[in-house]
C-alpha cells in the first residue's frame, strides 16, 4: 500500500512537471512587440552609432527580453548623455530623441538659460510591474520603458523629479511639469508623482498596448497646467540660444482604471510665442504651478492637482532598482 502511494505521488509529480515544462516552453511574447522591432529597424529610425550599439538579442526568463536590443549611452546623437547606459528596444529611443528635443531641451534653455546635459533613468528589467508579486509583467520586462529619475544642466546643477516636483524652486517645478505634460504627447503610458505612491520620485515613460489597436493612452496625475513649448517652434528656442553662443558641446507599471486615461491636444500658441528671443525664467510676478487653461474644458473633468509629499518608505517597500520603485 505505501509503495502504491509513493508511486502514485511520483507520478503525479513528473505530470506536472512536464505539463509545466510544455507551458512555458510554448509561453510567448505578444506579436506587436516583435512587429513594432522590425518596423522600426527596417524604416532604420534607430541606426548603430557611438551613442547607440545594437546588441544581441536578449531572450526570456520567461517572455522578457528583446529581438534587437540597443545600448545607449546618449541620446539625440550624443548632445544629451546618460549618467549610465541603458538597455531599450528599437521603437521607444525615437520617441524619447523627439520628447528630448521638442520638449526637454527646450525647457532647460527656456527656464534655466542653460543647455541639458544628461539624464539619470533607468531602463530593462525582467521583474512584475511595481515589483509586486503576481502582477502583469512590466514594460521594462520589454525594453519598452524608461524611468527618468532627474535632468542634469550644462552648468552642473541637478533637477530632480522626488526633489523639484513640489521643491521650493517654482522654475524647478514647472520646468518637471513641462517635461511631463509633453511626453504625453509622445508615450501611451506616462506616470509621475501623485499618479500612485511607487512614483513620487521619477518619472515612468513607456509604449505600451493599453487596447488592441493601441491608441488608448494614460497620463497620470491630470494635471491644470498650461504648457509654454509648443513643439512645432521649440527648435527655435535652440537657435536662438546657439545663435547667443549659450549652446556648449556635451561629453560623453500598476494598472490603471478604464476612463482615466488621455492623450493631451496640441496647446494653444504660447504666450509669449518662441519665436522670440530666449527668455529667462522670472518668478517675480509670483507662481501658480496649476494653470488653469491645460488641459482645454470639455477634454477633461475639471481636477486640480496638489502633488503630496513623498510617502515614507514602508517596511515591506518593493525591492529597488537604483534605489528607486520602478513601473
Amino acid at each position: 500500500m505505501r509503495r502504491g502511494l509513493v508511486a502514485f505521488f511520483a507520478l503525479s509529480l513528473i505530470g506536472l512537471g512536464v505539463t509545466g515544462c510544455g507551458l512555458f516552453r510554448f509561453e510567448q511574447r505578444e506579436p506587436w512587440r516583435a512587429q513594432a522591432e522590425e518596423a522600426c529597424l527596417s524604416q532604420r529610425l534607430v541606426q548603430p552609432s557611438a551613442y547607440m550599439a545594437l546588441s544581441s538579442k536578449i531572450e526570456g526568463p520567461g517572455v522578457c527580453g528583446m529581438d534587437y536590443p540597443f545600448k545607449v549611452s546618449a541620446f539625440n546623437n550624443g548632445v544629451v548623455g546618460l549618467k549610465s547606459k541603458v538597455t531599450l528596444a528599437c521603437p521607444i529611443i525615437p520617441q524619447i530623441d523627439t520628447w528630448l528635443d521638442e520638449i526637454v531641451r527646450p525647457a532647460a534653455e527656456m527656464y534655466f538659460g542653460v543647455p541639458l546635459a544628461d539624464i539619470k533613468a533607468g531602463s530593462y528589467s525582467c521583474r512584475p510591474r511595481n515589483n509586486q508579486r503576481g502582477a502583469k509583467l512590466s514594460e521594462h520586462s520589454f525594453g519598452n520603458a524608461l524611468d527618468v529619475m532627474g535632468f542634469v544642466l550644462t552648468d552642473g546643477r541637478e533637477i530632480s523629479v522626488m526633489k523639484g516636483w513640489r521643491g521650493r524652486d517654482p522654475a524647478e517645478q514647472e520646468f518637471l511639469r513641462e517635461a511631463f505634460v509633453g511626453a504625453c504627447r509622445y508615450f501611451t503610458t506616462v506616470l509621475g508623482p501623485g499618479s500612485d505612491a511607487f512614483h513620487y520620485d521619477h518619472f515612468h515613460i513607456d509604449l505600451a498596448r493599453h487596447d488592441p489597436k493601441g491608441q488608448r493612452r494614460i497620463c497620470k496625475p491630470i494635471l491644470k497646467f498650461a504648457p509654454r513649448i509648443d513643439p512645432e517652434k521649440s527648435q527655435e528656442v535652440l537657435q536662438s540660444a546657439a545663435a547667443a553662443g549659450d549652446l556648449a558641446p556635451v561629453d560623453l507599471e500598476q494598472d490603471v482604471p478604464e476612463g482615466e486615461a488621455y492623450i493631451p491636444p496640441a496647446p494653444p500658441p504660447p504666450t509669449p510665442t518662441l519665436s522670440a528671443p530666449v527668455q529667462r525664467y522670472s518668478s517675480s510676478n509670483g507662481y501658480a504651478a496649476e494653470a488653469p487653461s491645460y488641459p482645454p474644458p470639455g477634454r477633461l473633468p475639471e481636477q486640480t492637482y496638489a502633488p503630496p509629499r513623498p510617502p515614507a518608505r514602508p517596511v515591506n517597500a518593493p525591492m529597488m532598482l537604483n534605489r528607486h520603485a520602478l513601473y
